[in-house]
């Protein structure tokens, strides 16, 4: 007999990627789960039933929104349609708070629990998030260190889990075989591009990016540019800009001289990596006003939210310009320049914070969730809400 439905909802790549290590930690502990959510392509092998995929959702900022309005409309009322006419046990929302947070609500209400994995960054603006997440989450797994002591002081019970990027446990081929298989030389430096996974995102990094690292290659003749490529970005993108591009990020990252980097998860995974970077955000300058208004950290690069001090050169909006960036990267493209030594220790130091390698995130967030499974009264016996559909 089929268990209970666990609806869980990433709403871009990176949700997805943590998301999919979760649905195979959960169907290896509990194999009569029916997983069903919002997610892509590595949710969906994993072998959760996917109702919208990240490339419908991926869409960031305060300005970009307004228009696919109506489609998260739409799609909110079929999941709170979801939870009236399934068997859902349990709620896991992965990030992506805009949405996630209104349907933890509708759960809450109709009793169903939640568990809440990557909490919104109420740390950095709308603190009055965290409130919600006290009232509409049973749990919250948080992955920044600092995270769990600053929601569980405004009554979240959150736990920290680790940082899910630890847990990957990638190969990276030798330099020579990578350099191959990407027609690159290995002799010569790499310099790698994350211009980000969504297409408001390429539009605005990507073109900034190639001129970077053309006025780089003026200095450094024979370094070569690669972008790693999102499984949401078209080929076809890359290709009219005339760059290079590899699948694998990591293996990227582990070979590259330096990066550069739009500010997001990647910044981590460069981190880990040990490689130097330059943090980049461009955004609709709506967005950025009113951000820059809401936001309450002095940083925006999370190794150096982490680290609690400037690790990483941060280049926002109109700063972000080719001769600046080409500016920062050049001394982290040389060995043993001060600068490049002295980002390597701060990304050392920040490696250290964000927990053990193989501490096994996943892992952790299944059993919490087959705890609040375990715990919770079933269907049969939960109160009906009071009203029709929420939308607050």
């Amino acid at each position: 007999m089929p268990g209970p439905m666990v609806l869980m909802l990433a709403g871009e790549e990176s949700g997805d990627l943590h998301g999919s290590a979760v649905a195979r930690a959960l169907k290896a502990a509990r194999p009569d789960l029916r997983l069903v959510g919002l997610g892509g392509k590595r949710m969906e092998a994993a072998g959760v039933q996917l109702l919208a995929t990240v490339d419908e959702l991926a869409v960031m900022g305060f300005a970009e929104v307004l228009h696919r309005l109506p489609f998260f409309w739409r799609l909110e009322s079929r999941l709170i349609r979801l939870l009236d006419r399934e068997d859902v046990g349990l709620v896991i929302p992965i990030d992506y708070p805009g949405l996630n947070l209104r349907v933890a609500r509708a759960a809450r209400k109709r009793r169903i629990p939640v568990l809440y994995y990557i909490a919104p960054q109420v740390w950095a603006w709308r603190p009055g998030r965290a409130r919600r997440l006290a009232r509409d989450a049973n749990r919250v797994a948080v992955i920044l260190p600092f995270e769990e002591e600053f929601l569980r002081r405004r009554g979240v019970a959150a736990t920290f889990v680790g940082h899910p990027l630890l847990d990957q446990g990638r190969e990276v081929l030798p330099r020579e075989d990578f350099a191959r298989s990407a027609g690159l030389d290995p002799q010569e430096p790499i310099l790698a591009l994350f211009p980000g996974s969504r297409r408001q995102e390429l539009a605005r990094h990507l073109p900034l990016f190639r001129e970077a690292a053309g006025l780089l290659r003026q200095r450094l003749p024979g370094l070569q540019a690669v972008v790693a490529r999102a499984p949401s970005v078209p080929e076809h993108e890359l290709q009219r800009a005339g760059l290079s591009w590899v699948e694998d990020g990591w293996a990227l990252l582990c070979h590259a001289q330096a990066a550069l980097v739009k500010s997001g998860t990647a910044t981590l995974e460069a981190t880990l990596a040990g490689t130097p970077m330059v943090a980049v955000y461009r955004t609709d300058p709506l967005t950025y006003w009113l951000a820059r208004r809401l936001v309450t950290v002095p940083h925006v690069a999370l190794p150096n939210l982490v680290a609690g001090r400037m690790v990483v050169p941060e280049v926002l909006q109109r700063e972000a310009t080719p001769d600046r960036l080409a500016e920062l990267l050049l001394p982290l493209l040389e060995g043993d320049s001060p600068a490049r030594r002295h980002q390597t220790a701060g990304l050392a130091e920040v490696r250290r914070a964000l927990g053990e390698t193989g501490g096994g995130a996943a892992p952790k967030v299944a059993r919490m969730a087959v705890e609040l499974l375990d715990a919770s009264p079933g269907p049969a016996r939960r109160a009906s809400p009071v009203g029709g559909q929420e939308h607050g």
